[in-house]
């Protein structure tokens, strides 16, 4: 019997998001938030492009088990098949019209990532993956760097802004990685620097304590693209509900993972 996953239309998924993603033009909704936490934000925007989604996929696929970031989740069980969805990646960014936010959803099964999109509305980039396929851009296939060096490289850093307590073990890491490397960047957003990742955009990227939605699909975009995904403790990355992301080539990723963060945090 065919796996509900395999019964999944990629174009349909495309389709919903694309349109989902016209609600972050929205800035009256994006400007209406609530506080979740420290740096932690919630906007009508958020909850609009989720209840889109989530009523669409349900409507085609009403098997299949929906988590997402703006909703409680405990009735999920992970041993099944599950949409896994971040409306917003980025909330910040939106509500300052910073234009780095992205809609991400990952379908997993038996707790393994084999689909995953992301779309960026605002560069018109929708990213793709399915396990074993390959990884898209716009339809073309996309590859990580083949660069081995950090001296060579462009490292994408996540600042974790919601534990603003670990700033003082977080900031002398991206000190010695600026030092070390070409230079950094910063997005504020794991689902765009993952995707850029698997573009051979920047060689590497990391952050600590990032959820489920927020790397997921980007988790299977850079595998698909040639890439390697790991924790903090330098193992293959699994989809755990919270986890520290290194993610990079296989020289780079390697290089972050065991020089700076795996015997920092």
């Amino acid at each position: 019997m065919e796996s509900a996953s395999a019964q999944v239309q990629l174009e349909s998924i495309k389709e919903i998001i694309l349109e989902a993603s016209c609600l972050l033009a929205d800035r009256q909704a994006a400007g209406h938030r609530k506080t979740k936490g420290v740096a932690d934000y919630v906007t009508e925007v958020d909850f609009s492009v989720q209840k889109f989604i989530r009523e669409s996929l349900e409507k085609l696929y009403p098997a299949i088990q929906f988590m997402g970031e703006e909703k409680d989740n405990a009735e999920i069980d992970m041993d099944g098949t599950v949409w896994v969805l971040d409306p917003v990646d980025g909330t910040t960014n939106l509500i300052h019209d910073y234009h780095a936010s992205a809609i991400s959803l990952a379908l997993l099964e038996r707790r393994e990532p084999v689909l995953g999109v992301i779309y960026n509305p605002y560069l018109q980039e929708m990213y793709w993956a399915r396990k074993g396929e390959g990884s898209f851009c716009n339809g073309e296939p996309i590859h990580v760097s083949e660069v081995k060096t950090m001296q060579e490289s462009l490292i994408a850093i996540g600042t974790s802004p919601y534990y603003k307590h670990m700033a003082a073990c977080l900031f002398p890491v991206f000190q010695r990685i600026f030092e070390d490397c070409q230079d950094v960047r910063r997005s504020g957003s794991a689902a765009i620097d993952l995707a850029c990742v698997a573009a051979g955009r920047v060689e590497g990227y990391f952050e600590k304590d990032l959820k489920l939605w927020d790397f997921a699909a980007g988790m299977l975009l850079v595998r698909e693209a040639g890439g390697r995904v790991l924790g903090y403790d330098g193992g293959e990355l699994q989809a755990e509900m919270m986890a520290g992301v290194v993610a990079g080539n296989a020289s780079i990723a390697q290089i972050l993972a065991e020089e700076y963060v795996k015997n920092v945090f």
